[in-house]
């Protein structure tokens, strides 16, 4: 089988991308796939660090704010498109998958033109423009939260999850008395994205201190970029702060609630575990979709939605507690959590690439 992948942009776009390459390799060992992302975006380190061939195309996002810079970014696009259909025709892949990200637009159009069978992936409850836009063109579509499903045609969308959430299964445990906690004490887990977040910083350092003497530990994942932030405050005994680690599953495993952005991969990966969690939705987002991931979750009962404009040292250690000190309803969230995860998400986005390839 010869694949070609194309996704960019962010770690959720990217690394969803790479799961279900993973997947495609371990059932063909002798399957060829090349990557196409963008020239300036995360992808172009982070694929060939890990050994698959990689071709960047130059584009960029429509600007939203600047209509009049559209016109550079149309012409940038149109540009992908016949570099696309050249790479496409030098590779001649059996199936061409988009993982999000404005790369996929041109590289699926591209290939549905030169009559290539295509399949997508979204990762959020509504759909971003290049998949609107690729909706109609491409063969299958696969989606991480049901409702999505709503937003595309229903003849060829499946519901498959994200492949993050079956990845996650085989990642084995970090205890937490590696980050110095003691393993009969509860731990909550902070994390606001990889990279951390201007906005929650400020929230989060004036919330650390109120930790202090709680019944529970905390671990706060600050992001590289803002962990010299919090050096001008006191932290208590059963607070670590850390800027970032490549561990955030492993240690997630040992987690007993999560404090978190609302990402489609950290929903998966929170899913998947089972973890009950406080979401806080990035208001900052296209369409508010971190809000409506969250929503699906809150009303399966499997998290509990803080909104940042009500985020404060209070609400938050309120919230905590509420939710620590409730055995029943923790449970309750524990569960409905656990079955929101699909488990086996890249098993079936593998048979979907199977159907279209046989075909």
């Amino acid at each position: 089988m010869r694949v070609i992948v194309a996704a960019g942009g962010t770690g959720g776009h990217i690394y969803p991308a790479l799961a279900i390459i993973e997947r495609i390799k371990k059932e063909n060992k002798k399957c060829e796939v090349l990557y196409l992302g963008t020239t300036d975006r995360m992808e172009k380190d982070i694929v060939p660090k890990r050994g698959i061939p990689f071709r960047g195309l130059e584009i960029k996002g429509l600007d939203r704010k600047h209509i009049l810079n559209n016109f550079s970014v149309l012409k940038k696009f149109f540009r992908a498109i016949k570099d696309a259909k050249d790479i496409i025709r030098e590779f001649k892949p059996d199936i061409v998958i988009g993982v999000g990200g404005y790369i996929t637009a041109p590289v699926l159009y591209a290939a549905h033109k030169l009559g290539i069978k295509t399949m997508i992936h979204e990762q959020n409850s509504i759909p971003g423009l290049s998949n609107k836009f690729l909706a109609k063109f491409v063969d299958t579509i696969c989606v991480s939260l049901p409702g999505s499903i709503s937003y595309f045609p229903k003849k060829k969308t499946v519901y498959t999850g994200n492949p993050r959430s079956e990845e996650i299964l085989n990642i084995s445990k970090v205890k937490k008395s590696k980050y110095g906690f003691k393993d009969s004490k509860k731990l909550v887990l902070v994390v606001m994205g990889s990279l951390g977040s201007t906005t929650m910083t400020k929230k989060l350092k004036s919330a650390i201190s109120e930790f202090n003497n709680k019944d529970y530990q905390v671990l706060v994942v600050t992001g590289k970029a803002y962990y010299d932030d919090y050096k001008d405050i006191e932290v208590p005994k059963n607070v670590v702060l850390i800027p970032y680690t490549e561990e955030l599953i492993q240690i997630m495993k040992d987690t007993d609630l999560m404090v978190s952005r609302a990402g489609a991969s950290t929903i998966s990966e929170i899913t998947g575990i089972g973890l009950p969690s406080i979401l806080v939705p990035s208001p900052y987002v296209t369409h508010n979709h971190q809000y409506l991931n969250a929503k699906e979750l809150e009303d399966a009962g499997a998290c509990r939605i803080l909104e940042e404009k009500d985020f404060s040292a209070d609400t938050l250690c309120k919230m905590i507690d509420e939710v620590l000190a409730d055995k029943e309803g923790y449970l309750k969230m524990k569960e409905a959590s656990s079955k929101f995860g699909i488990r086996d998400s890249l098993t079936r986005i593998y048979q979907e690439i199977e159907k279209l390839v046989g075909e």
